[in-house]
């Protein structure tokens, strides 16, 4: 059996989940834009098709400046003195963790909720768009980017919040938005039946876990950010811990997991868990409470949705 190479492993692991997160997001636009083309066809104003062309050209363009724009104020704050620079640094990452996990958790549930009723909605909004021929191309245009935006926007923020620079997640990015247009060709080009229910489940399973181990990733850097601020100011905002070693916190209380020795998180295969689902081979006590917490809220959220959905007379 050939060895595991580490690196390779920590750059797949990198790609992972970035990769499902823009397959899913990506696919939700697919659909927007496939809806959306399909109805102009319907009603033989495909003449309207290069303004959706435009749309989501501008949409992915503009996702692409903001993540930029985001990585260049980090790499700002970063060069700033040492110790204003951890607890910045530190306080950045955090806030944009706490962005992603409430901008990831609220779609994933509007989704779910709102499935049923996206397409008579969206050809609603296009009828009434496309009824004005002077600014139909521009209502047209308008829809795709605020569509596509939304989706993108949500993929940058996460790809922030989990700070992962390089090539790699944009190669796990690009794959994510390639498999989505190959879905949303082969729905709406090709008539091929997916069956997206089963699809969009699955993928709002496996995004719950892969938020839930962004919330342990957050709420550490917003600890590290306290500590930080405690150490500028001189003064004493963390709790004392029974901690016997180097490794603390200063809000989060004692370890309650430390598997280091014998799964780190460093080294395959602890390293793809903690990519996928948050894994830590160390864990404090507040990271306990707020990942079971949030598994337990939103879980509970994702899952009434889905029943809700399912008993509706709409079906």
């Amino acid at each position: 059996m050939l060895p595991v190479n580490k690196e390779t492993c920590m750059d797949f692991s990198t790609a992972l989940p970035i990769f499902a997160i823009t397959l899913r997001e990506g696919v939700e636009a697919a659909l927007v834009v496939g809806i959306v083309m399909a109805y102009l066809k319907k009603a033989d104003r495909s003449a309207l098709n290069p303004w959706v062309f435009g749309g989501i050209g501008t949409g992915v363009l503009a996702s692409f400046v903001v993540g930029i724009l985001l990585n260049w104020f980090l790499k700002q704050v970063e060069s700033t003195e040492p110790n204003q620079a951890a607890f910045y640094g530190q306080l950045w990452q955090g806030a944009l963790g706490l962005t992603a996990i409430a901008m990831l958790s609220w779609m994933l549930v509007w989704m779910t909720e709102n499935a049923k009723s996206l397409k008579g909605e969206i050809e609603g909004q296009i009828g009434k768009a496309i009824a004005d021929e002077k600014t139909a191309g521009w209502a047209v245009f308008t829809l795709i980017l605020i569509a596509v935006l939304r989706e993108g926007f949500e993929v940058v923020i996460f790809i922030s919040a989990k700070l992962q620079g390089g090539l790699v997640p944009i190669i796990g990015a690009i794959a994510g938005l390639v498999g989505a247009v190959a879905i949303g060709i082969a729905l709406f080009q090709f008539g091929i039946r997916i069956n997206l229910k089963v699809f969009f489940q699955a993928m709002g399973v496996f995004l719950l876990l892969i938020v839930a181990g962004l919330v342990i990733s957050a709420i550490g850097h917003l600890d590290k950010a306290v500590a930080a601020f405690a150490e500028l100011s001189q003064t004493s905002l963390c709790f004392p811990t029974e901690a016997t070693t180097e490794i603390s916190s200063c809000l989060l209380g004692d370890l309650v997991w430390d598997v280091h020795e014998i799964l780190p998180d460093k080294e395959f295969p602890g390293i793809l868990l903690k990519a996928m689902f948050g894994f830590r081979d160390r864990l404090f006590f507040g990271q306990a409470i707020a990942y079971f917490t949030f598994l337990a809220s939103a879980g509970f959220l994702y899952f009434q949705s889905l029943v809700d959905k399912s008993l509706s007379p709409n079906k």
